[in-house]
This record gives C-alpha cells, structure tokens and sequence, in this order.
C-alpha cells in the first residue's frame, strides 16, 4: 500500500507477523523471478533485483525460496511463470484515486478480481488515463530511525543522499521516507549503504502530486478497499493518493 505513508509503515510491520505472511511472502517471490528474468540472475549487475532480493530478506522470506526464484526467473532452473505487468485505475470512496499494479499470468483473472474486490468495497475502475496523471515515478527508500547501535537523525538522511538526487525527506513517525526521482533510486540507495545507514526498502513507486484528506468513516472505507485488493494473488501494488491525520489513525487503531 502506498499513498499514505504512515498508514504504508504501519502496514509494512504488519505483514510480517500476520497471517497473511505466506500471501506476502508469494508476491515478493514473484518480484524476484519478473526481475531475474527481466535483467539476469547477478544482483550486483541487476539493482531491480537487488532491491527485491533485500526487501524479501528484510520482511525475512528464507534464502532457499529467494535462491530458486532467482533460478527460474533467470532460466537455470524450469518452472518460472510467464508474467505480464497490468496497471488499473479506478476510483475509491471520496473520489481517491487509485493505481492498481498487477503481476499475473493471466490477464483474464485478474481483470475479473480487481474489478470484483473494487465494487464491492464502493469502488470504481476508470479508463486508462483516468488517473494516472496524478501520479508520478519516484524512487522511495525507508530508513529506520532505530538502528543497531545508534538513533538516525533527519540531517543524517539528508547528508548522506542529497547529493545522490534525494529531492525530500519526510518524517514518518519511527522512519524516513527519502523521496527521489525514479532514475536516482540505486545512487540514494547506494549512497545510505556508504554511510552506513540501513534502510526498509527501496523500490520504483507511484506518488500522487495531490492528496484527498479523508475522515474516520472515509479513511476506513478506503482501508477496506485496499485491503481487499491487496488480498488478491496477482495485485503486487495499491497506490492512492489519500491522506489521514495522526488523530484519524489513532481513532481507527483504537
């Protein structure tokens, strides 16, 4: 989930102790495979595949089923499926727009299920087009505040990437969000790992250039939406360009 960020963290922490730990750990395989196959099985000559074999370690999906994803999306080992990349749009509750990214081997399937988990949580999908332009490609990388053995500060974050293309650094809470252009995620990236910071994440992500600000009963209409789709096998990514104030999460988590 991204469009709120926050809402994007706590979700992240989440997933990696609920029950739908095997459904996540299904999805970040299959970003490993596209990857390998798209770029080569050598992650220090493949940073799309860097960054998903580091995002699968770090939400701690174990090396041998990282190993073979690796193995038939490259080719040296058989049984790799053939996806293809299918990106929705739609509307949500309150008229929040949405990106709906999709990883499937069959376009069929998928097209039914989104549309099927979209009206039934009060969405719509839109025309392609429809949406999109509220969106821009960005690199996103999460940084930790809490690390081992220190506390990452703000300056930190900024020192060390300003200079490798980070346009903003937002404080979420126990994190960094460091916002760059898409083309600048692998210097970002690279340029925390030399300064010894650790990061989440760091992925290609779609970041809406206006947000709708939603109250408690809309905020929860949308959460439901999104849960729903992020609950089906081929949606690999749900971005909305909502917004929801620290009151309204802390109502709706109590």
């Amino acid at each position: 989930m991204s469009g709120h960020s926050k809402w994007a963290t706590t979700k992240h922490k989440k997933a990696v102790i609920d029950a739908r730990r095997g459904k996540l750990f299904a999805k970040l395989i299959k970003n490993i495979e596209v990857a390998a196959r798209q770029g080569g099985g050598d992650p220090a000559g493949n940073p799309t595949l860097y960054d998903a074999i580091q995002k699968a370690k770090k939400t701690s999906v174990p090396n041998d089923n990282i190993d073979r994803a690796v193995k038939r999306g490259s080719g040296a080992e058989a049984g790799g499926a053939d996806y293809q990349t299918i990106m929705y749009e739609g509307y949500g509750p309150n008229g929040v727009a949405m990106l709906i990214e999709c990883l499937t081997d069959n376009r069929n399937r998928a097209a039914m299920e989104v549309r099927t988990a979209t009206s039934r949580n009060g969405g719509s999908l839109a025309d392609p087009g429809s949406v999109s332009y509220l969106f821009n490609r960005k690199g996103v990388v999460i940084v930790p505040k809490a690390q081992e053995g220190k506390e990452v500060g703000e300056d930190d974050v900024l020192e060390a990437t300003l200079d490798a293309g980070a346009e903003e650094v937002n404080d979420l809470g126990e994190s960094f969000e460091v916002i760059s252009e898409a083309t600048d995620l692998v210097a970002v990236r690279t340029a925390l790992q030399a300064a010894g910071v650790d990061y989440d994440s760091a992925e290609a992500s779609f970041v809406p250039s206006m947000n709708v600000e939603l109250d408690a009963d809309g905020a929860g209409k949308v959460f439901r939406l999104v849960e729903a789709l992020e609950d089906l096998d081929d949606v690999q990514n749900v971005y909305a360009n909502f917004d929801v104030s620290d009151d309204v999460m802390a109502t709706l988590d109590a």
